[in-house]
């Protein structure tokens, strides 16, 4: 089998209950919450779209109606924001409208993890090659990740992943990969395991989302067995399609964050605010008196 077909689609997983946001999330889905003005689940969309793909297929759940609606089109509020005048707004809701077609949603009846999740989009994806995008994993740089991904792809196919470096002494926190021979846009994965103590690690290489998998990785995920946390676990199949497939990683360039965390979301608010022409320079400047005040709170404490 060709293992350098082109990649047409995506899977975006959008079904887990955003737990760690409560009471935000209690009436609305975690990937909606906004990056400054733009939710996000818009970044992966983007992302993916930059890279080349044509097609986005969403893994939901109950109540995350809200999600079909947002990418669909929504004549009443053109309508209004065209008697008012305001085209600029017009133009930003067309613009990030998908074409008709180009985007498909199946459910995940039961959270069952995020092999299980990929594993619901299997008739979606067919058999072929397939991005795979973590949302709440938003990438920031002068080049998006899975545009890096797509490179490496192109140049050794099969199965690419996309890593980052994190401290050494912060493995334990993360999925590590191993370091083997090197390649133009990467290098090659020796193995991977899941939080290892700093002195078992294999590298500071970390995954941070971002996937391009060959599709039989399905029958795999369609025979896992439950692992962490008694769910099914997209790591554990890869490391079977490992045995038979080779794997290769792009370390991405730029930072991701993961907003998942209420730490990573804030960081990332404040990350691509600061790049913002209408609010940079002030919010820059608001940030460094926030700054200073802290600091003359906290000696006065």
């Amino acid at each position: 089998m060709d293992m350098k077909r082109p990649v047409r689609k995506a899977v975006i997983p959008v079904a887990g209950n955003g737990t760690r946001f409560l009471p935000a999330t209690k009436a609305m889905p975690k990937e909606m919450l906004t990056i400054v003005d733009r939710p996000v689940v818009q970044y992966a969309v983007d992302e993916a779209m930059q890279a080349g793909i044509e097609n986005i297929i969403f893994v939901t759940s109950r109540n995350k109606t809200a999600i079909e609606d947002y990418f669909d089109s929504a004549p009443e509020l053109i309508a209004t924001l065209t008697r008012s005048g305001k085209s600029v707004q017009v133009t930003q809701l067309e613009k990030m409208l998908p074409v008709a077609g180009t985007v498909s949603y199946t459910r995940q009846q039961a959270p069952l993890g995020l092999g299980h999740a990929v594993w619901c989009a299997r008739e979606l994806v067919g058999n072929e090659p397939f991005a795979l995008l973590l949302p709440d994993m938003v990438s920031y740089g002068s080049q998006g990740c899975m545009a890096g991904l797509m490179e490496l792809y192109e140049e050794v196919g099969g199965n690419v992943f996309a890593v980052e470096e994190c401290a050494p002494e912060e493995t334990s926190s993360y999925g590590i990969v191993g370091v083997g021979h090197a390649v133009r846009h990467g290098f090659e994965v020796t193995g991977m395991i899941e939080k290892p103590k700093p002195s078992e690690a294999p590298s500071n290489y970390y995954l941070n989302g971002r996937y391009i998998l060959q599709p039989e990785i399905f029958e795999l995920l369609a025979s896992q067995e439950r692992g962490a946390g008694n769910e099914i676990q997209l790591t554990d199949s890869m490391h079977r399609l490992a045995k038979v497939q080779p794997f290769h990683a792009h370390p991405y360039k730029g930072r991701t964050f993961d907003c998942g965390s209420k730490r990573g979301f804030i960081e990332a608010n404040v990350a691509f605010a600061l790049l913002r022409a209408d609010m940079g320079a002030d919010l820059h400047v608001s940030i460094k008196e926030l700054l200073m005040s802290h600091e003359t709170r906290v000696q006065a404490a």
